[in-house]
């Protein structure tokens, strides 16, 4: 079973949370505890409602622990984290879920191109289906557009997908929120695309020591900004050099 070490935690009752608990689930005088982070309510409380039904049975948690094992339903329903136990000298159960943050839409394709799915990447650097990003917006939970990731399924499965989670994870909001497209080609060279000024600019970031480009790009961003001259596009792909160009004429 996964944990999660509570220091401060508000624990809302379930039948407040959820308005489509039945009231037979408290006929043994046993008290269901929720709380769901920054999850969905919509999914977490279907997953409650799941967990509460297998412990009415048998009052049995690993009987509950099983059903979600089994049927994966932390996966289904988008749980990075959770931890369910029972206090049988108060008959009250509690369960705490935790959902990571999308990150980016993703479209995975093979070699040749020719089969292809989408996903969301979480900045757990694991796959969610698309619902996810819907359900997150539906209880405004996500209120900016995620960057577009494409990505072939050999570099999925291989260290870039990983690397990419960490760099827009340490991208501060204002300037990832200005990503719209991010792409690596067959060589595993990053492309990035911003919407600055309402124009694209297209940042070439080469195949390595993505981190310390960014950091350089950020500057460049800034400053850029700031004069409110848009580039067409930005290199990075000799760390030492920073080219940028414009389209426009002074």
């Amino acid at each position: 079973m996964k944990a999660w070490m509570i220091s401060i935690l508000t624990i809302f009752p379930l039948t407040s949370a959820l308005a489509t608990v039945p009231s037979t689930f408290k006929q043994n005088n046993v008290t269901y505890r929720s709380y769901f982070g920054e999850c969905p309510s919509k999914s977490s409380g279907a997953l409650a409602l799941t967990v509460m039904k297998e412990f009415e049975k048998n009052h049995s948690l690993k009987d509950v622990k099983e059903k979600i094992l089994e049927g994966k339903l932390d996966e289904k329903h988008f749980l990075s984290v959770y931890k369910i136990n029972y206090n049988p000298v108060i008959k009250t159960l509690n369960m705490h879920f935790e959902c990571p943050a999308p990150l980016m839409k993703v479209q995975v394709y093979k070699s040749n191109g020719l089969e292809q799915y989408s996903a969301i990447m979480a900045d757990n650097g694991k796959l969610y289906d698309p619902s996810y990003e819907h359900l997150m917006r539906a209880e405004k939970k996500l209120l900016f557009e995620l960057p577009l990731l494409a990505m072939s399924v050999d570099q999925l499965e291989g260290s870039a997908a990983q690397e990419l989670v960490e760099l827009v994870r340490q991208t501060p909001m204002e300037f990832r929120q200005k990503i719209s497209e991010i792409i690596v080609n067959k060589n595993a060279e990053l492309t990035i695309i911003f919407g600055l000024g309402g124009k694209a600019t297209s940042v070439f970031m080469g195949a390595d020591i993505w981190e310390e480009k960014m950091r350089k790009l950020i500057k460049v961003i800034g400053y850029v900004e700031q004069n409110r001259r848009y580039p067409s596009s930005i290199s990075l792909v000799n760390a030492k050099k920073v080219v940028v160009k414009f389209s426009d004429k002074i």
